[in-house]
């Protein structure tokens, strides 16, 4: 539906929704399930339409084919490619349709096997253990900043072979650039992450030029050599995919484990339920996973007029999947579907890493880091209390905390 003065619509600068977003979604699933945004895009908020668009063979993720967009928002970001040289086209495979995301996703695929990632099982333990020692040291303390933040950090860095970085300059980076994932940016913060996007790309670069003279048994190592029959990444693909390793991978996982932690504390059945039986790990991520979304969108672009609950949407729109809202759907999860259930049944249904051919690639590497870190925390500490009140990042999509003081014992 396109909006009117009397329809409801899709509001995330509304008080409260960034602390909960999730009652504003239930309005739009039930009342205005497909609607064009006031910013432009469509958005859907059903399960089974997300499910749809998602699976969706014809629907694109390259940008390139969005010829109806929010002018101003194209125009800005047009004036800062531009200006800065950078953000122009993004060669990952987040953002490639096939057939050449089925070439970089095969070409990436041969360096990030199941195998190698249950291979960091006893590495991710080690840096959680030393996490938590300082944690316990401290007494009071902060879960982004010691463990939800570093871990992911440490892991991906130690998987890739990277050279020693200043982790907060990187993040201050990482922070700025997603908000351009956001449906709604400002001027300063767009120019804020065209700036960080320049010092990433020139960051990247200088790690893979060093990598190509010390090569390893790593990652990268894995990600320059990747071949096959004779096709190799190039240079820009290259530091594209690594940018989303470190960027996409790193900030949503952030987002589980700080996210996770701060809702078990605040639910003592569902935390004691998670410490007395260690053979729920897996599946109360996948339902953390579910409840939080760490990313609540998800988008396509329609290549042809699309027709969806009765709207029309045209050719060239982009399309908003609401992950977070298709997570809560009571006509797919049942009338519990706001309650979260460590132990709910099927809850590896959920879309928070997407569904088709575009699935997170990165899926089994954050739910091992959340099942580490965050069953870890909570029986190592299971009378942990907040210290305070808890800061959200300000981020639509890729919501999360950016402090959640604790006390530990």
């Amino acid at each position: 539906m396109a909006i009117t003065d009397n329809a409801p619509f899709y509001n995330p600068l509304q008080d409260g929704y960034m602390e909960d977003p999730y009652s504003h979604l239930a309005e739009m699933r039930e009342h205005a399930p497909v609607q064009q945004t006031l910013a432009g895009p469509w958005a859907v908020f059903r399960h089974d339409d997300v499910f749809e668009v998602l699976r969706d063979p014809t629907l694109s993720v390259d940008d390139a084919n969005a010829t109806i967009d929010d002018n101003d928002r194209a125009a800005l970001f047009d004036d800062l490619v531009e200006e800065y040289g950078v953000g122009g086209a993004d060669h990952s495979i987040l953002n490639t349709d096939p057939p050449d995301h089925t070439r970089l996703r095969r070409l990436v695929s041969k360096a990030f096997t199941p195998r190698s990632i249950e291979a960091l099982r006893p590495r991710i333990q080690a840096l959680v253990d030393d996490a938590l020692d300082r944690m316990a040291a401290a007494g009071r303390t902060d879960v982004v900043d010691e463990l939800a933040f570093p871990l992911p950090f440490d892991v991906i860095s130690e998987m890739m072979g990277m050279p020693e970085a200043d982790k907060d300059q990187i993040r201050d980076w990482s922070g700025a650039m997603v908000k351009t994932l956001d449906p709604i940016i400002d001027e300063s913060e767009a120019r804020a992450a065209f700036v960080a996007a320049r010092e990433m790309d020139t960051h990247i670069d200088r790690v893979v030029d060093w990598k190509r003279a010390h090569p390893a048994d790593d990652l990268l190592t894995r990600l320059i050599e990747a071949e096959d029959d004779g096709d190799r990444l190039s240079p820009v693909e290259l530091r594209d995919q690594v940018s989303l390793l470190f960027i996409a991978g790193h900030e949503t996982t952030v987002n589980l484990i700080g996210t996770g932690i701060h809702l078990l504390l605040g639910d003592d059945e569902q935390r004691q339920r998670w410490i007395d039986d260690p053979d729920i790990d897996a599946n109360a991520v996948d339902e953390l996973l579910r409840f939080i979304a760490p990313v609540q969108f998800s988008r396509r672009i329609a290549t042809a007029d699309l027709e969806l609950r009765g709207q029309h949407i045209p050719e060239g729109s982009f399309v908003l999947t609401c992950l977070a809202s298709a997570n809560r759907d009571p006509e797919f999860w049942g009338p519990t579907a706001d309650q979260l259930d460590v132990g709910r049944e099927g809850a590896g249904q959920h879309l928070s890493f997407g569904s088709g051919a575009h699935y997170c690639l990165g899926a089994s590497l954050a739910k091992l880091e959340g099942q580490i870190a965050i069953g870890s925390f909570i029986r190592r500490f299971p009378d942990a209390r907040p210290a305070g009140r808890p800061e959200w990042n300000g981020r639509i999509n890729l919501r999360g905390l950016e402090k959640l003081p604790v006390e530990v014992s």
